[in-house]
């Protein structure tokens, strides 16, 4: 679901939010997800919604994701003008594919929502415990965050499968760990009946930023002013959804039938302490993590080059 693989195969729906007639002027922009309409997302609806980026000359089409959906090839390959990607995603792509550069404008997770979900009958104390039990955990190898967790704890003693998705799995066996993101499967475990513990991935050290709103470094050269309206318009999409998400989460809900209004309203109040940062602008980031981030995914050998913090994103 939400993994870094990227497949050559994916399905997207698109909603578009267009201009009337009279409003010809808006710039029409594709802004492709990675994943299905959920509160991760609330900011962007809200400033379709609400018509936040038309009132900055935006009139924009949001397409979005599934399993796999590539979008930082899309984005590299000029498919869509923006794209929501993850910061190690545009690390490996500057590192592969330097000649078109994706560039990180606003990042929406701040901590990273990247879990291990186990069973709270288990008294696991820490991620270091999941990884030395003696049962079965579900993760995709290739994620950067668990080679990452192998590389600090060693081989992990419990039987790793990969992760399929979904909890049913998790549901029948009080043995099995999975990989998640806390405002989705942690909730779905719970409607199931479990009880459930989950642990941070971001409080081991591996904290990139999620969700984050990118385009290609041509496109902010040639229109800068487009770039600039469309952050600005993002951010107050934002604020907006973080004041008061239930109108937004009651449209994203007729989007996405597999969760209910009360799961959408839960995820959104979970995730809001991992969005914004007293004292910081919503949605910025910083040359510290860009460079921490770099240095943690050459040691992983996930890059061969060393990308510059400058490059990777716009303060």
């Amino acid at each position: 679901m939400k993994t870094l693989l990227l497949t050559s195969l994916f399905f997207w729906g698109a909603i578009s939010f267009a201009a009337e007639k009279k409003e010809t002027a808006a710039a029409e922009v594709t802004l492709a997800l990675n994943w299905k309409p959920e509160p991760e997302f609330g900011g962007f609806y809200e400033a379709a919604t609400q018509r936040i980026y038309m009132k900055h000359g935006i009139s924009i089409s949001i397409q979005e994701g599934g399993s796999g959906t590539p979008t930082v090839q899309m984005l590299a390959n000029g498919k869509v003008d923006f794209a929501i990607v993850s910061a190690d995603e545009i690390v490996i792509s500057q590192d592969r594919n330097p000649k078109n550069k994706v560039v990180g404008l606003f990042a929406v997770y701040q901590t990273a929502p990247y879990i291990i979900m186990t069973h709270a009958e288990n008294d696991f104390k820490s991620l270091k415990d999941v990884y030395g039990s003696e049962g079965t955990l579900a993760v995709q190898a290739g994620l950067p965050y668990h080679q990452y967790l192998v590389q600090k704890f060693g081989k992990p003693k419990a039987t790793v499968v990969p992760y399929l998705g979904g909890v049913s799995n998790f549901l029948s066996d009080k043995k099995f760990s999975q990989q998640g993101f806390i405002t989705t499967e942690p909730l779905a475990a719970e409607k199931g009946g479990a009880k459930v513990k989950s642990f941070l991935v971001s409080d081991e050290g591996f904290n990139p930023y999620v969700v984050v709103l990118a385009a290609r470094e041509e496109t902010i050269k040639k229109n800068p002013e487009l770039v600039k309206k469309m952050v600005e318009a993002t951010r107050e999409g934002w604020v907006g959804y973080l004041k008061d998400p239930a109108k937004t989460n009651q449209v994203m809900a007729k989007m996405n039938k597999a969760l209910d209004l009360e799961t959408f309203n839960k995820a959104a109040q979970i995730q809001q302490p991992l969005i914004e940062v007293k004292g910081q602008v919503l949605g910025a980031m910083t040359t510290e993590r860009w460079e921490t981030l770099v240095k943690q995914m050459k040691e992983l050998k996930q890059i061969k080059s060393t990308p510059a913090a400058k490059d990777l994103f716009r303060p």
